[in-house]
């Protein structure tokens, strides 16, 4: 990869690359061929500058001539047809070349594989993931880098220099106190409800007397008998 579309310039179908490759003067040079990563149709250069008032290099293609075809570009890698033996100076690596490299301590631990590589200002820095030490940055520089040989699939580090420390898993720490279960919104008001209405009743609280009873009414007397003629006087 020589460089990464930022972004569109003009209406012409021009392009802002971040470059990626060391050698932008013989990588973007008119009527050289580029092409989009995983594509194989080219991309012929028919205008590159340098960005003066900021990083980068301007590129127009031939194929190219919207600006919205030139937006179709924006985030993609462009390549270069290489030849690593004749392009490249001796201990010099292609980005490709380095990504899925195993890495490994100077003890023969292993620390997991290139994912990936980016830069920071001249210094690149590799991505480094898939062993019980996570993911981490690995920068290309001697204090940390032992042995760096990518076509051979070997890149030995410093791990102490790195302070690298496996990643603590919960289950091998049987003594770890366990964190208090969480109650639902439900449950807390449920009890604020509950608490609100116990301090609402009084501590004590004597029984009212009970209203006196209605008197039954009084059942009608029976009417006297008339006396019996017989009677005597």
């Amino acid at each position: 990869m020589v460089a990464l579309v930022r972004g569109v310039h003009g209406l012409n179908g021009a392009v802002r690359a971040e470059v990626l490759t060391d050698r932008p003067q013989e990588r973007f040079v008119v009527g050289g061929v580029l092409f989009r990563e995983g594509d194989t149709r080219p991309l012929t250069i028919a205008a590159a500058e340098e960005i003066v008032d900021g990083p980068g290099w301007r590129l127009r293609f031939r194929e190219v001539t919207t600006r919205d075809g030139a937006d179709t570009l924006r985030g993609a890698y462009l390549e270069s047809v290489v030849v690593p033996d004749q392009d490249l100076a001796r201990g010099s690596y292609y980005w490709h070349e380095v990504i899925g490299c195993a890495v490994r301590g100077a003890d023969g631990t292993d620390l997991g594989t290139v994912r990936d590589i980016y830069r920071i200002g001249e210094t690149e820095v590799f991505t480094v993931d898939g062993s019980p030490f996570g993911s981490f940055d690995l920068p290309v520089v001697r204090a940390f880098i032992r042995v760096f040989a990518p076509r051979r699939g070997e890149i030995v580090v410093d791990a102490e220099s790195l302070d690298l420390r496996p990643r603590r898993s919960r289950a091998s720490d049987p003594d770890r106190p366990k964190a208090p279960r969480r109650r639902t919104r439900h449950a807390r008001e449920g009890a604020g409800v509950a608490a609100a209405a116990e301090a609402a009743a009084p501590e004590s609280a004597e029984p009212e007397p009970a209203a006196p009873a209605a008197p039954e009414p009084a059942a009608p007397a029976a009417p006297a008998e008339p006396p019996s003629p017989d009677a005597v006087a």
